[in-house]
């Protein structure tokens, strides 16, 4: 709050009083006389989320203005044309690491009265998002502030709690069987921030649909240790590698946060931002052998926010030249699109960048909240994914030579989490506010026809 001194200061200041003048509304000021003019109030003390205000002029002339060169403000006068009139002073809001003030200036004739507006600096959380164990977890979360602040939360499976300066996000065991989601509320004020919460489900056995003659060859179920085995591999590259791309890959850790770990018997790969580098995680199983043809599916829960782009694909383990080894994508999604999955085949014949692609895009209910089963099956006559058992995309070896079907080379699987790029920016751009943001894998799991 503005204190005392200050707005005494601005009383002495300010406020001029008329000599001989009249306050009966309609009456002007006498020739050679002083005008007056005053506000109430005299000074904006406001939170750093965007609002409107009002403040009461009232003026010994029928004839005044009111402007600002502030930016951040806008002012509407009413009654300009009377003694008495309103302005509305329109606030942006603060997205700034400081507090802020602004003058808007009324005048009339020999008069000048000015209002300050200020404004707080904004409240900030560490984080927007967090995972919980499903045992039971705590997580901290640190709050920036000025003023006093509350945290609730909207279930009784979680608790919020001050704890110092931060806030302590504790969740109950889930015996649920199933993802559980939730929010914390951080309100200072008018000025709120959500926290999204996700408590993890206990391991559970997962429907397959594994076909008739085919036998498990290889499988991670992560579930031992806390990073991923020597079967995998990270890639590391800068933003811009394809697609245009906004994420910076790393080995496994960046910032002195994880990329990639186990925890509750999945593989949480995450992207977040620290500084100004978006970091996150692509890894690949078996890159030096991979498999050539099979059944393979992989359990995952999809991350939020636009700009998210996560997929399971995979890639020809003798690769040259795209599309001309080809490419076979099991999952892809954007967030700006949610919950809507889609499968694509690349190679030479058919290919998004001439519009022959073969691909085919279907609504996955929930995918965004809970884990769901995609997989492929795939032989030297026919390739078809598969969304929860439904059938997602088919297509079938034509006999029209390597252009056309570049797919009986061994393949290995990929999973990575992009950011923002040529398709998954191309919904209006990234929304950094979804950061961090997390894809969760329960398993991958390859099957062959023995």
């Amino acid at each position: 709050m503005i204190k005392k001194k200050l707005l005494i200061g601005v009383m002495s200041l300010f406020t001029l009083t008329a000599c001989g003048g009249s306050d009966d509304g309609g009456a002007a000021t006498p020739s050679g006389a002083t005008a007056a003019i005053s506000l109430s109030p005299l000074a904006l003390d406001v939170p750093a989320n965007a609002g409107s205000y009002t403040v009461e002029v009232s003026s010994s002339e029928t004839d005044w203005t009111a402007t600002t060169g502030a930016q951040w403000l806008s002012v509407t006068a009413m009654g300009t044309t009377a003694t008495k009139g309103v302005l509305t002073i329109k606030v942006d809001a603060n997205n700034g690491t400081a507090s802020r003030s602004a003058t808007v200036t009324v005048k009339s004739r020999n008069a000048r009265t000015t209002l300050i507006v200020m404004q707080a600096q904004p409240m900030e959380v560490s984080a927007t998002s967090v995972i919980l164990h499903s045992a039971g977890e705590t997580a901290t979360i640190d709050v920036t502030a000025t003023g006093d602040w509350t945290a609730t939360s909207a279930d009784s499976w979680l608790t919020a709690v001050r704890s110092g300066s931060g806030l302590a996000i504790t969740a109950s065991p889930n015996t649920t069987g199933a993802v559980r989601q939730s929010t914390v509320t951080v309100a200072q004020g008018t000025e709120k921030h959500n926290i999204a919460v996700l408590q993890d489900s206990p391991e559970v056995t997962a429907p397959s649909n594994v076909p008739e003659g085919y036998t498990l060859v290889w499988s991670d179920e992560f579930n031992q240790g806390s990073e991923l085995s020597s079967d995998w591999r990270h890639e590391v590259q800068g933003p811009g590698w394809v697609n245009h791309e906004l994420q910076t890959y790393v080995n496994g850790s960046a910032a002195g946060k994880r990329v990639t770990e186990l925890v509750d018997g999945k593989l949480r790969i995450t992207c977040f931002k620290s500084a100004n580098t978006i970091y996150s995680g692509r890894v690949y199983a078996k890159p030096s052998t991979g498999w050539t043809y099979g059944y393979i599916e992989a359990r995952i829960k999809l991350p939020r926010g636009k700009g998210t782009w996560p997929a399971f694909w995979m890639m020809p383990v003798n690769f040259k030249s795209w599309p001309a080894d080809g490419e076979i994508d099991i999952m892809e999604e954007v967030g700006y699109h949610p919950n809507y999955v889609s499968s694509s085949l690349h190679a030479n014949a058919h290919v998004h960048s001439n519009n022959t692609q073969v691909t085919h895009e279907m609504l996955c209910a929930g995918a965004e909240s809970d884990y769901h089963v995609y997989a492929i099956q795939w032989t030297q006559q026919n390739i078809t994914t598969y969304v929860d058992g439904k059938v997602q995309l088919s297509y079938d070896n034509r006999g029209l030579g390597r252009d056309d079907w570049p797919y009986d080379d061994p393949f290995y699987v990929i999973l990575n989490l992009a950011w923002g790029g040529d398709w998954g920016a191309a919904g209006g751009g990234v929304d950094e506010s979804a950061l961090p943001a997390t894809m969760l894998v329960d398993y991958v799991r390859v099957f062959q026809k023995k």
